[in-house]
């Protein structure tokens, strides 16, 4: 009876953990669904290439996958896939800039057809912004996701008052990188 018993106990153990790993499966893939547009838009944030983009959502789903255990449900869930893509995101950049020194921004998109401006537009914001640094780029992204400061300061763990002023700078700094400077170097005005 002993012996029968704890093969009993042993495949119940088993059927347990399966049903466990099916059900912790089925949760992740909800997850992922539902928030697949903001993992989306916060690669896109860090690459043009569609590739690129594909390979930061799949380092993306590896992470959360492997954090996924660990979440302690203290913040949003939102607000945790956020940090989790952009620290994986932040993190293969460094990776890719400290190979690469230069790179091209934007490719085979043509931002000077006048016939489609919104286009030309908005690769030019995607590219001003592409050049800030990873911090501020994080900063700029939840923003413009229409998040309250609170919110982005507990995504990227700083004050709301700090996320503010942070944003005016950065305002200011893509300001600067849209007009040319009025007066040449070396000539003051009288």
């Amino acid at each position: 009876m002993g012996k029968s018993f704890e093969k009993t106990t042993l495949k119940q153990s088993q059927n347990n953990s399966q049903t466990e790993m099916e059900q912790k499966e089925k949760d992740f893939a909800k997850l992922v669904r539902d928030n697949k547009g903001t993992i989306y838009t916060v690669c896109y944030m860090f690459s043009n290439d569609n590739d690129e983009v594909n390979d930061l959502v799949q380092e993306t789903l590896i992470h959360l996958w492997q954090g996924w255990d660990s979440f302690r449900g203290e913040s949003e869930v939102n607000s945790w896939i956020y940090r989790v893509t952009l620290n994986t995101c932040i993190s293969i950049d460094r990776k890719k800039k400290r190979k690469e020194k230069t790179e091209a921004i934007v490719e085979g998109i043509d931002l000077f057809d006048e016939s489609d401006t919104r286009n030309r537009q908005t690769a030019m914001l995607h590219e001003r912004i592409s050049k800030l640094q990873p911090f501020d780029r994080a900063i700029v992204l939840l923003w413009l996701e229409n998040m309250s400061y609170d919110e982005i300061g507990a995504i990227v763990g700083i004050s709301p008052k700090n996320v503010s002023v942070r944003l005016v700078r950065i305002k200011e700094q893509l300001k600067k990188s849209l007009t040319p400077d009025p007066s040449p170097k070396g000539e003051g005005s009288r």
